[in-house]
């Protein structure tokens, strides 16, 4: 009795201290989130009381996005090299550091390696890599969910944080929005040093990135893995096809829907303060919509919720050009919560579907596959408005973008769902 009684205590100290794991993680991920949309409050002060271009600031934006994109495969490797804690106080120490540079920034220049430096690689870092990783080292029956909720701190990130800087900027100076920024990247890395006891890797996932002894010694060995998996998994069908389906997902969200919904809805008479209201819903209804996803990815074959998320957001995509109206109604606030529960929702079974090919190196593939996603969505943002310039219209771009999700829902399918490559 007394040993049963140590066994179960045992556990349930190991799923506290897990769940713990997951608290901070989200902590860490709500934080960067909230670095993601603080850029575009930036672009009129700065251009208004620097005298800087437009083109020049959104340099350093650009720069951000590619790199928050391709340090996620880098960052995964870390992590099973250095280990969670470690590379999220680093990561978040960054992005810090990077906000309170953009204040003192005195060129474009500085700005850009502020800014698009320190925010992109430590953003990079503690999103999707973390969220990845940290998912991965749940266990086997928790991972979707993990994977959900995680994902969705970052979207709740982006709009918790977002109302409340808007409301500094306007009222005491962007300066001091960036330095509340930077002041809470620091202190939640404080409490991930604390708080965060190291979470080891599973077994195949140590050997896979064992080799150097931690330490500043294992950076070339964690670069050399990171590019060792992509070569590898270049070599297999399944990786291009996750990779495509991911970056229809960039291409649809990402790329068009935050870009262009907004602009979209002001040809159609629709007020900016009503569209920003309509994507709030929609940021609201991806947490639900994400933790759902990752719950069935746990009961069901990933490939089907993958296919079912696409194929649904086709239809909303299709039928928006028929949804606007001069004012927001039922139709349009049907659109903001269908297309919030699908927006991030392909999140978890993507995921699951890379451990399944790729095992060990799954959250690294997960890394390259995210690249292709804000590839693509850097991609459909020029494109969006190249068409709306040449068409005057965005009704093409909705129903061209349904047909590309479409297409996602029969790639997600052809997804083998075993492991027979390995």
């Amino acid at each position: 009795m007394a040993i049963s009684s140590s066994r179960q205590g045992f556990r349930q100290g190991r799923a506290v201290h897990g769940w713990r794991v997951v608290a901070v993680a989200g902590a860490a991920i709500v934080a960067a989130g909230a670095f993601t949309t603080f850029g575009g409050l930036l672009l009129v002060p700065l251009h208004e009381q620097r005298g800087w271009s437009r083109a020049s600031i959104g340099a350093a934006f650009a720069v951000s996005m590619v790199l928050y994109g391709v340090t996620a495969p880098f960052a995964a490797a870390l992590m099973d090299r250095l280990g969670v804690r470690r590379v999220v106080v680093g990561a978040l120490l960054l992005a810090g550091g990077g906000a309170a540079g953009s204040v003192v920034a005195g060129s474009p220049a500085q700005w850009t390696a502020a800014w698009g430096l320190g925010v992109g690689l430590g953003t990079g870092a503690a999103s999707t890599a973390l969220a990845a990783s940290v998912a991965e080292r749940a266990g086997a029956g928790r991972r979707g969910l993990v994977a959900g909720l995680l994902t969705a701190a970052g979207v709740a990130g982006q709009f918790v944080f977002l109302p409340v800087l808007s409301r500094v900027v306007e009222e005491y100076g962007w300066q001091v929005a960036a330095w509340g920024l930077a002041g809470t990247a620091v202190l939640v890395a404080v409490c991930a040093l604390v708080a965060l006891r190291e979470v080891r890797a599973p077994a195949g996932v140590r050997e896979a990135g064992a080799g150097a002894a931690p330490g500043a010694a294992g950076a070339p060995g964690v670069v050399g893995r990171a590019l060792r998996v992509l070569a590898a998994s270049t070599r297999r069908p399944a990786f291009w096809l996750l990779a495509g389906v991911f970056a229809v997902c960039g291409a649809s969200t990402n790329g068009l829907l935050w870009n262009h919904f907004t602009p979209a809805a002001h040809d159609h008479g629709i007020p900016a303060t009503s569209a920003s209201a309509l994507l709030a819903v929609v940021g609201v209804c991806n947490v639900a919509g994400t933790v759902a996803a990752g719950r069935l990815t746990d009961r069901v074959d990933a490939r089907r919720v993958l296919a079912a998320c696409f194929g649904l957001r086709a239809l909303t995509l299709v039928a928006l050009p028929l949804l606007w109206s001069p004012s927001v109604g039922v139709p349009l606030m049907a659109f903001a919560v269908l297309f919030g529960l699908l927006d991030v929702a392909t999140v978890p079974p993507t995921l699951a579907l890379c451990r399944v090919h790729f095992g060990s190196d799954g959250v690294v593939v997960f890394g390259w596959v995210n690249a292709a996603h804000q590839l693509s969505a850097g991609t459909m943002a020029h494109l969006g408005g190249l068409t709306r310039d040449l068409t005057g219209s965005y009704d093409p771009v909705w129903v061209g973008a349904g047909a590309l999700c479409a297409g996602a829902a029969v790639l997600a399918v052809v997804v083998r769902g075993d492991r027979e490559e390995r």
